[in-house]
């Protein structure tokens, strides 16, 4: 069937080069906004080294994540009332002080707190960013013109820790944070000058309960995944932040249900494609983003390969990950369908986690580099075609709203996947541990699940075959786990309606 698309601001035979610039321009705010994800990561030792309060360093990566998930649906909901420009450029004016906040930070709770900052900013960098994509662009088009933000996540995740390491190396860890100013005041005066501005009909109401409940939740969510598992055992926060969570959403909703022009309607949800986009996406995050730190650890120790070959060996799947997105969106934009792509990727990573389960010793390393490919041939086929099912299914006047509800959700997915994730290992290599003989286990004193690569490398042959036998069996209820999360999504997104987007919308 055809559905009826959004009216499109614009309908010409292509995009402007007023168009174009500010296309670019919010690319290059996503990029932004997610190279400092993980463009810290090689720069933490320096600043523990120079600014003390180890271990307060957790929370140099965490606050920016709490922050930028928290306030994706109001940004996204704030762009819909009041016109993308003037949100992004509040976007990018947060982000550059945070920057710069964090470049100038004379104590860990300084870079902390500039940090938060930052992330208000880059939160809403990236919702605005897919969102005035959605609007510049044909339905269709926009499949082909949001195929390309995958490449952006892609070099942002390969050049982030490469990147952060040779500019703390060169110019200090600083730099990491201060090379943003330069590319944010360049991104601030394109849209200050390309970007029309919107003209509102009439006034309106901005929903600040509904969004400050909703950041609360949010928080109270990320906060518990982020920490469930800390060393030091569980506390009072381990239990009560669930309860917090669900009371703070129910308030949420009843607010919602009340307010003029809510943070996010909850008329969305009576549409199909939004809601199982939704949840599509939570388990999207926990599969993907929330797998990716373990199954690092996991092939280092297998393998024995050093960070950085282990770091190449990932680059396939990278760039398997961008051709394949740019490639997805034109093929939807070519055909005006995309329920088949999500349903193969997510059947492809079915098949990927049962490999990495029954995966042992005697599987070489190349056969793991051509898993790595349909990886990232699993998430380039999903990853934004999501998103561009979820921007058609929603009415234009709601896109930034749907846009944020889809960003957030996959966030706190890879925030539950973390910690889900991370539970089904510590219990799988604590049970492997057991089955160990006394005269092993006495070299791998902290268990298969403190065990270091660099352990098993010192072991003897003999030694270090069962242990990395029973690390094997150890870690396969992960691969099951996050498999059981990939078959799910299989069949939700079966149940995705199998529309066509129409080549041109009608006015």
């Amino acid at each position: 069937m055809t559905i009826e698309a959004q009216a499109a601001p614009t309908a010409v035979a292509g995009p402007s080069r007023t168009t174009l610039l500010i296309y670019f321009s919010a690319l290059i705010a996503m990029f932004m906004a997610t190279l400092d994800m993980n463009i810290v990561v090689t720069a933490l030792p320096t600043i523990a080294s120079d600014l003390g309060n180890v271990h307060l360093l957790g929370w140099v990566g965490a606050t920016y994540l709490l922050s930028t998930a928290a306030v994706a649906p109001f940004y996204g909901k704030l762009g819909d009332m009041f016109g993308r420009k003037y949100i992004i450029m509040i976007a990018v004016v947060l982000f550059l002080a945070g920057s710069l906040l964090c470049g100038l930070a004379w104590s860990m709770e300084a870079l902390i707190g500039a940090r938060i900052l930052q992330g208000l900013g880059g939160g809403g960098l990236m919702v605005s960013a897919f969102a005035i994509i959605g609007e510049l662009f044909e339905p269709r088009d926009r499949a082909k013109y949001q195929g390309y933000s995958s490449a952006v996540f892609t070099l942002s995740s390969v050049l982030g820790p490469v990147g952060g390491g040779y500019i703390t190396e060169a110019f200090g860890w600083r730099w990491v944070f201060l090379v943003n100013l330069p590319i944010a005041i360049i991104i601030l005066a394109i849209i200050a000058v390309a970007m029309p501005r919107k003209l509102s009909q009439r006034s309106h109401k901005v929903d600040y309960a509904g969004g400050v409940l909703l950041a609360l939740a949010t928080i109270a969510v990320v906060y518990w995944s982020d920490h469930v598992l800390e060393p030091t055992g569980p506390d009072w926060t381990t239990f009560a932040l669930p309860v917090v969570a669900v009371a703070l959403i129910a308030a949420f909703v009843t607010v919602e249900r009340r307010a003029a022009e809510p943070i996010i309607p909850l008329r969305l949800f009576a549409n199909r494609t939004i809601s199982l986009v939704t949840i599509i996406s939570v388990l999207g995050g926990m599969s993907t983003l929330g797998l990716y730190f373990y199954f690092a650890l996991y092939m280092q120790t297998i393998t024995g390969l050093s960070p950085g070959a282990l770091g190449l060996l990932f680059v396939p799947m990278s760039i398997t990950v961008a051709i394949t997105g740019i490639l997805a969106g034109r093929v939807v934009a070519a055909t005006g369908r995309y329920k088949w792509l999500p349903v193969v990727g997510s059947a492809i990573g079915v098949g990927l986690m049962a490999f990495y389960a029954l995966a042992d010793a005697t599987t070489p390393l190349w056969v793991f580099g051509l898993s790595f490919v349909a990886f990232g041939l699993s998430m380039g086929l999903t990853m934004q075609t999501l998103l561009v099912a979820i921007q058609t299914a929603a009415p234009l006047q709601d896109i930034g709203a749907a846009t944020g509800l889809a960003t957030q959700a996959r966030t706190v997915g890879a925030s539950l996947g973390l910690a889900l994730n991370g539970a089904v290992m510590v219990l799988g290599l604590t049970t492997a541990t057991k089955s160990l003989p006394a005269d092993v286990l006495a070299v791998v004193p902290a268990g298969l699940s403190g065990l270091a690569p660099k352990v098993v490398d010192a072991l003897p042959d003999a030694t270090r075959e069962v242990v990395l036998h029973a690390y094997y069996v150890g870690f396969a209820p992960v691969y099951w786990f996050a498999g059981a999360a990939y078959l799910l999504t299989v069949v939700l997104t079966l149940l995705l309606p199998d529309v066509t987007i129409p080549k041109r919308v009608s006015h």
